[in-house]
């Protein structure tokens, strides 16, 4: 996966989005691996068409489907559905206009802060939203990554309370 590649493209195509997954949960300090990147996007009008031409030149394809299923991401489909999996030249982007324990993009965006991934400046959901997202998805994988999240919110709590009391 060229998740460096891909971020820097949704940078420069002005997408809106936040990372969501496991990208998020790494620059929060996990040691998992991903395979794919997780995004909320905004669906404005105008994100929607950013979001079709900067995915345009990865041949963007829905995950698991068989191989020439008609498909065309653009403004119109993205419209009319809210939630994607897709395959792209760059690797797996999921794409997510709703998600269960947090909303939309825009009720995420309070809740979202802007750091330095792979070396672009970006939105990460914060760690306490990741939480209710990864409990509220109640997967196996989610259920795994909870442990891990936790301790490491225990931890920027703990050094918090310590920076405040010196």
């Amino acid at each position: 996966m060229q998740t460096r590649e891909l971020l820097a493209t949704l940078s420069r195509g002005n997408v809106e989005f936040i990372i969501v997954g496991g990208i998020a949960a790494i620059a929060h300090g996990s040691a998992r691996f991903t395979q794919d990147l997780d995004i909320s996007y905004r669906r404005t009008p105008d994100n929607l068409r950013k979001l079709a031409q900067t995915l345009a030149p990865m041949k963007p394809y829905l995950r698991g489907v068989p191989p020439g299923l008609p498909f065309k991401l653009d403004p119109q489909t993205l419209e009319s559905g809210l939630n994607f999996t897709l395959t792209t030249t760059m690797g797996d982007l999921d794409l997510l206009g709703e998600i269960t324990g947090a909303g939309t993009y825009d009720e995420i965006l309070p809740e979202s802060i802007e750091v330095e991934v792979m070396g672009e400046k970006v939105r990460i959901v914060s760690l306490d939203c990741l939480i209710r997202m990864k409990k509220a998805a109640g997967r196996i994988k989610d259920i795994d990554a909870l442990a891990e999240l936790q301790k490491l919110a225990a931890e920027k709590t703990r050094l918090r309370e310590e920076r405040h009391a010196t």
